[in-house]
């Protein structure tokens, strides 16, 4: 775990598991209940961290990609469409940047 603070590529790969596990709380648990429950609290908690998490995920991903120097039509513009899709930041991490951290160690 520690090593996900090591490079900026790691950190990437670190928010991007909690913004997708924020995005699944808040689809799978806080929003079923609000809607069936009538009960908005978890959304009103749940939703600000995900959003400081997604604001975070989508900054960093611009920066790596700088960094790394991938070409916005090829590799960037995937990792940032990822964070709008559930399990995408999952999918990400396993296909793309992980072999990028394995390449840059």
């Amino acid at each position: 775990m520690i090593r996900f603070f090591n490079t900026n590529i790691g950190r990437l790969r670190l928010l991007g598991i909690l913004e997708g596990l924020s995005l699944l709380v808040l689809i799978f648990i806080a929003m079923p209940v609000k809607y069936m429950l009538g009960n908005p609290a978890l959304v009103k908690s749940i939703g600000p961290v995900h959003g400081v998490l997604f604001i975070f995920f989508v900054i960093n991903a611009i920066t790596v990609g700088v960094e790394y120097k991938w070409k916005f039509t090829e590799v960037t513009w995937k990792v940032v469409l990822a964070s709008f899709i559930p399990f995408g930041t999952f999918y990400i991490d396993r296909t793309i940047l992980s072999k990028v951290s394995v390449k840059s160690e």
